[in-house]
């Protein structure tokens, strides 16, 4: 395996662990044939509703590799980054979670206006020429409510609380000094520095709920915050957001678009159970998932029933109040039934439980149980990471097809076997198989199996030091190949110069030679 390493910051990174503290070994692992592979479901083509034809069923979920620039536009480092995965020809890619408003997002992409196009087209030029035409590339398009950095206590009540009467009057019980209820005798700066002052207990007391929040993890905003004009408006507004991105990405190439759907994210938080809006928007499931086909139906006017688009949704939240598989069984037959050309299934990833981030960073939707449910690690429970939540996931696929859809459903999460992969697709689990981090691993594993030389495979040992890494901002990379062949001519390096930014290449010899 080499050496790992570690960064001392990554190793410091808040992330949840488990009660059970089980080390779980990689499983062995059965290598195919050549001939094994050619007549195995996962090298068998699929055709989509849409009548694109995927080459096989292997299909590598979005990851955000913090590449592109701070306006989000395609660097060479994004080129260079989807273009080693598309030399390992899989099925299909997803481009990271893709912006669709014209709004700063850090260095992530955007796809909100056509000064983004020139770059997206070489993007899928690059993926085209890598996979010499066979494998086929989605992008995912996100929307993102606004999340602010935890604040010191000192600019937090400085700046960002709002002062209410409650405060003074919660004070000047607190003090027993009633000058603090009075404006005329106390100023609100005063009035914001005694409370600034306050022990982390007597914040308790004097900040309400969502205050308290915004002072210990940094504010946040939610899809009920119906009070605040831009939140009410989202029905009326991400429609055509939605279709506008989506009908770029028609244009620049993409073989379709993935709805995000999943996660912490705005279309995830309509889905949620603890969506309570009042307009029709929420409470219910067909009230939470009204905007999301809303969504849907708006990109599928602008791009035609030609052109494929899916969506990305949880079969679980995994958080107190949340949707759990039951939602997301119901959910899945409202989307087979309106056409979606497939459903990709993930699990948990909230700001609900998120670990309380440090002064000065934002909270990460991965640090809390849901997070770990979404990305288990190889220190796990009884359950393990390999395949945590395809159980749950089989649920959902079974339920549209007792609804009489065939829509083809991806399955993911600790798939890095090809008897593990089969398995599930013999077993009718799912139809494609998705793997993210086994894929970031080694981008060449599909075609390795495909060509009998399984055996020459990088597994994913699951430590997250991928995760860590996303989560710091920092240029994500695989610890099992981010420290070999420094010297290798040409090749990119992260910002500090210590580690490569994508996996060594594969020698592409015959399997006699």
């Amino acid at each position: 395996m080499g050496t790992w390493y570690l960064d001392a910051d990554l190793a410091e990174s808040p992330m949840y662990k488990p009660p059970e503290r089980i080390k779980h070994r990689l499983p062995l692992a059965v290598v195919p044939s050549s001939v094994a592979a050619a007549t195995s479901r996962l090298f068998s083509p699929l055709v989509l509703k849409s009548g694109l034809r995927l080459n096989d069923r292997t299909w590598v979920p979005a990851m955000v590799p913090w590449r592109a620039t701070a306006e989000g536009l395609v660097t060479n480092e994004v080129l260079d980054w989807y273009g080693r995965f598309a030399k390992g020809e899989p099925g299909a890619i997803v481009c990271e979670a893709t912006g669709i408003r014209d709004v700063p997002s850090g260095p992530l992409l955007r796809i909100g206006h056509d000064r983004f196009m020139p770059g997206l087209e070489r993007l899928v030029q690059r993926v085209r020429e890598q996979s010499g035409g066979r494998t086929r590339l989605f992008i995912q398009l996100i929307d993102f409510l606004r999340l602010r950095r935890r604040p010191s206590s000192e600019r937090f009540f400085r700046s960002f609380l709002v002062l209410r009467a409650e405060h003074r009057a919660i004070l000047s019980e607190m003090t027993g000094d009633e000058s603090w209820a009075d404006p005329d005798r106390r100023s609100d700066s005063r009035v914001r520095e005694q409370l600034a002052a306050l022990s982390d207990e007597q914040h308790v007391e004097v900040l309400d709920a969502r205050e308290l929040e915004a002072l210990r993890f940094g504010a946040r905003e939610r899809v009920h915050d119906e009070h605040l004009p831009h939140i009410r408006d989202l029905p009326q507004t991400l429609p055509s957001l939605f279709r506008a991105a989506a009908s770029r990405a028609k244009a620049a190439g993409f073989d379709g678009v993935e709805l995000h759907f999943a996660h912490a994210y705005t279309m995830s938080s309509f889905l949620s159970a603890t969506n309570d809006r009042r307009d029709g928007y929420g409470g219910d499931r067909p009230g939470r998932v009204r905007l999301p086909l809303e969504v849907y139906r708006a990109v599928r006017a602008g791009v035609g029933s030609e052109y494929s688009v899916g969506c990305r949704f949880l079969c679980d939240e995994v958080i107190e109040t949340g949707s759990h598989v039951a939602d997301a069984m119901w959910f899945a037959q409202r989307f087979a039934e309106e056409g979606m050309d497939f459903l990709s299934l993930s699990t948990g990833g909230k700001f609900d439980d998120a670990k309380q981030p440090k002064v000065g960073e934002a909270a990460y939707p991965y640090t809390g149980k849901s997070g770990f449910e979404c990305m288990p690690t190889a220190i796990a429970d009884q359950r393990g990471p390999h395949g945590r939540n395809v159980a749950k996931q089989a649920r959902v696929r079974r339920a549209i097809r007792q609804a009489g859809h065939t829509t083809p459903v991806v399955v993911c999460g600790g798939i890095n076997r090809f008897d593990q992969a089969e398995g599930y697709l013999q077993a009718g689990v799912g139809d494609l198989i998705g793997a993210a981090r086994q894929t970031l691993a080694d981008p060449d594993w599909f075609k390795k199996l495909r060509l009998g030389r399984g055996a020459e495979q990088r597994r994913c040992v699951y430590s997250n030091y991928c995760e860590g890494l996303d989560q710091r901002h920092k240029q994500v990379t695989c610890q099992l190949w981010d420290r070999r062949q420094l010297s290798e001519p040409h090749i990119g390096l992260s910002a500090d110069g210590k580690r490569r930014l994508t996996a060594p290449p594969w020698p592409e010899r015959s399997s006699s030679g």
